[in-house]
């Protein structure tokens, strides 16, 4: 009860800010956040995959599995094909479960496509 209490909060936090984010981008700020609003698209799906399977990959001895994908939102860089993903993610080891921030780089034009710049723990329980 107490883990689905903080979840809730820290996605009511963070709904704040990504509504801060769309009127930046509403009012022409470059650079602004825009809500994913299908989770369970594929690219995204494989997108949060590819988040955790890259963390995993960094990591001597503990393996995350992604449980699932809490939200999402995107960010256009470079043209319209070239985005950043910032993706809050549930995924648990055999010792623990966590709420992580992921956020990754696409540009389908590079040999490699996805890049992890940024993974960090939210919350653990």
């Amino acid at each position: 009860m107490r883990l689905q209490c903080h979840v809730v909060f820290l996605l009511l936090a963070l709904t704040a800010a990504a509504g801060e984010d769309s009127r930046k981008e509403a009012s022409g700020s470059k650079g602004g956040w825009t809500p994913i609003k299908d989770l369970s698209d594929p690219e995204v799906e494989r997108i949060g995959e590819f988040a955790i399977t890259e963390h995993n990959s960094r990591l001597p001895v503990i393996l995350l599995k992604l449980q699932r994908i809490l939200k999402g939102e995107t960010q256009v860089v470079a043209g319209p094909s070239c985005r950043n993903y910032r993706l809050l993610l549930s995924a648990s080891s055999s010792s623990h479960t966590g709420i992580y921030e992921a956020i990754v780089s696409r540009n389908p034009e590079m040999l490699k496509s996805l890049t992890l710049t940024s993974f960090k723990l939210i919350h653990q329980s």
